[in-house]
């Protein structure tokens, strides 16, 4: 049976098997806080068991939902920022076509993103495009007054009731918040929109088998039923009564915490398929703001191969030795392209010629693991069997798994993010926001 596999013995070399066993009883720990619900945090696991709890007739319900939306749109605008968009990208990214909007004939919505920056071209030139096409929206927020996807939901607002009028663009926005409070659910309810409810039960970075990811996907053809799928057949593999060595989550929690205490402060995810670099930007969000507390935590970075190679090949090559990495592997790709022969060769190709270009990445993979061990660098590796949402689906619960383990093992709380509303504070002074009088005052003391 296919499934997904996690290697870790190239990082023997580094910490022994025996190490990662010793690790085991504390990871079991962990894994018990996670499971019992009794640490730090424990409001916020709704994620651990969503996907044995989505049933498929409320699949079903979301599918005939957004069915008259996916007709009339040519393009869905995503507003939301962090983990209210970070998951639905990634998956959406992952599963489209390289050139899908340049590709005619694309049948699916187009999914772009607004409210996860404060660029102003940024916007100016999406109005642009969106003045030349049909689109909806789907905002996605809690509190409804985060700033970014409160001021691009704002502008867009106002541009699309300009464009077909209130009562159409009431027709065309979606908004996904809480269930009960919030200046986007009063909005929802004084403007009729279609709503879906972000559970109180889970963060944003855990939400992506919730509305917060489901909803656009579905709008925009992704086989939701498959990714939910493939996100409890993997709960099943990590659930906390799996013996500690056939349970993928806590072994890479273990491996991962013992390569940190070793002095291995970078975790790096490395993947060969560009498709997945928003995996890894997801990837980056859920375990940055989950373990980066309280002094600790491993920094979460991440390259796409082979074009990083030369750029970040030196540093990661012989550059300081505190990192390890974790390579993400796809096994199959769906497509089949040959290196042709050459009778003049002047590229000196053809030793190459039938060879599939996957083979030629495949060997780029497995060279350059090796070459950064010969050059002190631990390698952790992922492989999927194929790139679809069944797999990806699987991967982002293992991710979520293993983080939750992960975050009790460091003994933190791998469920808030209390530094974030630094900046914010900051920001709000700045930009003289009432209520920040004297947050103001000090900020220009300051400057």
């Amino acid at each position: 049976m296919e499934q997904i596999q996690l290697d870790i013995s190239r990082v023997y070399d580094f910490i022994s098997a025996e190490e990662i066993k010793k690790l085991s009883k504390e990871t079991k720990a962990a894994q018990d806080t996670l499971y019992q619900g009794d640490g730090q945090g424990n409001d916020y696991l709704g994620w651990l068991h969503l996907p044995s709890e989505i049933t498929a007739q409320q699949i079903e319900n979301i599918e005939k939902a957004v069915a008259g939306l996916k007709e009339k749109t040519e393009i869905l605008v995503v507003v939301g920022i962090g983990g209210s968009y970070l998951g639905a990208r990634a998956v959406n990214d992952a599963l489209s076509h390289n050139f899908s909007h340049l590709k005619k004939g694309q049948k699916a919505p187009h999914m772009i993103f607004a409210g996860q920056n404060i660029g102003e071209d940024y916007m100016y030139e999406l109005l642009e495009l969106l003045e030349e096409q049909s689109y909806s929206i789907v905002v996605i927020s809690k509190s409804g007054t985060t700033t970014e996807p409160a001021l691009a939901f704002r502008i867009l607002k106002n541009h699309l009731e300009e464009k077909v009028g209130k009562e159409e663009a009431r027709d065309r926005i979606i908004a996904v918040t809480d269930s009960s409070k919030g200046a986007l659910r009063q909005l929802a309810e004084e403007e009729s929109y279609r709503s879906y409810i972000i559970p109180d039960n889970v963060g944003g970075r855990f939400s992506v088998f919730t509305p917060v990811g489901l909803i656009p996907l579905a709008i925009c053809g992704v086989d939701i039923r498959e990714l939910v799928s493939g996100a409890l057949e993997m709960s099943k593999r990590c659930d906390s009564s799996i013996p500690f060595e056939e349970n993928p989550a806590a072994v890479y929690a273990a491996t991962r915490n013992a390569l940190y205490r070793s002095g291995k402060k970078i975790e790096l995810l490395v993947n060969y398929q560009n498709k997945l670099h928003y995996v890894s930007e997801w990837w980056k969000q859920l375990y940055g703001e989950s373990e980066g507390k309280e002094g600790l935590g491993i920094f979460p970075a991440a390259v796409d191969n082979s074009s990083d190679l030369h750029s970040m090949g030196q540093y990661i090559q012989e550059g300081e030795r505190i990192l390890f990495e974790t390579v993400v592997s796809v096994e199959q790709t769906d497509h089949h392209v040959s290196v042709p022969g050459d009778p003049a060769n002047l590229d000196q190709l053809n030793y190459l010629k039938g060879k599939n270009i996957d083979h030629v990445n495949k060997m780029a993979e497995l060279g350059t693991i090796l070459a950064h061990l010969d050059g002190g660098v631990p390698n952790i590796r992922i492989s999927i069997p194929a790139l679809n949402a069944h797999w990806l689906g699987q991967l982002l619960y293992f991710f979520e798994n293993a983080c939750g383990i992960s975050g009790y093992m460091l003994g933190i709380n791998p469920f808030n993010q209390p530094g974030v509303e630094a900046y914010k504070k900051n920001m709000f002074a700045l930009l003289e926001k009432p209520g920040f009088e004297e947050e103001t005052a000090k900020i220009k003391s300051r400057l």
